[in-house]
């Protein structure tokens, strides 16, 4: 059995995942399959997927599922991994060519039993690292930030951990769920062994989550709520839930939900997020009002 699974939601993203193929062809290390979660395209990615498959360059698997969004892929990922390690590379994204081989020398070389796996680094094409790079030789995700750090950073996982926490809820008629909050649970438990090396090569898509967000505020509110909620009960920072109380009491507005101290598990801070909660939803509508 291999050790890694490189898995990658994709929806509708077949004229972006040769990159991605090439670039795990490329690898120096061959322990990895490949995981293709086809989340209810309509193009020509199952065509795409099957023909890498028989081409057997690499180990690839590749499973179809009606359209759940990034979660309900990540939910199906999870359950159909069999390695010890796994992590999660996006169809827009592509991994350097020794990317497998510096992740399993970093796994091979720790105490595996002690940490929920490895952080590594994102980087641009042109080779700028994003954001930071780390200061210490193990952190938590959260910590990380909170103590200055700055920039998207590369989590691979025990897949013995991560399926320890629960799953991503699915709400009827919404595709998001923030990907942060089982990252969340995890850092309760475990810390995870740094890695300065660039893991991935990330390019951000106009139509991605990231640059979309405002207009997803509106059509994912429970969703959201569900981040918010989460992230109130479980981040040691204070600055943080008082701004995920904010954009609870915004989206409880957008759902019509008007006891906002029912759910909330930091009832004071939620209280005094209403009225920026109320400007935020304002400005939510404008902008998304005027793209």
């Amino acid at each position: 059995m291999k050790t890694l699974t490189v898995f990658t939601p994709a929806y509708n993203r077949a004229h972006l995942l040769p990159r991605l193929y090439e670039s795990l062809c490329r690898q120096t290390s061959d322990d990895f399959e490949w995981l293709v979660i086809d989340d209810g395209s309509s193009d020509n990615t199952k065509e795409l997927v099957t023909q890498w498959i028989q081409e057997h360059k690499i180990a690839i698997r590749y499973i179809y599922q009606e359209n759940e969004g990034m979660h309900g892929a990540h939910n199906t990922a999870y359950k159909k991994i069999y390695t010890e390690l796994n992590t999660c590379i996006d169809s827009d994204d592509y991994m350097p060519d020794h990317a497998v081989e510096l992740i399993l020398k970093k796994w091979n070389s720790m105490d595996q039993e002690k940490y929920a796996g490895i952080i590594g680094l994102d980087a641009l094409e042109s080779g700028q690292i994003i954001g930071t790079q780390f200061q210490t030789a193990y952190t938590t995700l959260e910590d990380f930030y909170l103590e200055g750090g700055k920039g998207d950073k590369k989590l691979v996982y025990r897949t013995d951990v991560i399926n320890r926490y629960p799953e991503y809820p699915v709400f009827e008629g919404e595709k998001y769920v923030g990907l942060g909050t089982k990252y969340l649970f995890i850092d309760k438990d475990y810390q995870l062994a740094t890695l300065n090396e660039v893991l991935v090569i990330v390019e951000y898509q106009e139509n991605g989550s990231s640059n979309t967000m405002f207009a997803q505020y509106l059509k994912y509110p429970k969703g959201f709520i569900y981040n918010r909620i989460t992230t109130m009960q479980y981040s040691k920072s204070i600055k943080r839930k008082f701004i995920e109380a904010i954009h609870y009491i915004s989206s409880c507005i957008i759902l019509k939900k008007r006891n906002f101290l029912k759910d909330t598990p930091e009832k004071a801070l939620t209280v005094l997020a209403i009225p920026f909660g109320v400007m935020l939803y304002l400005l939510i509508q404008y902008k998304v009002k005027i793209k």
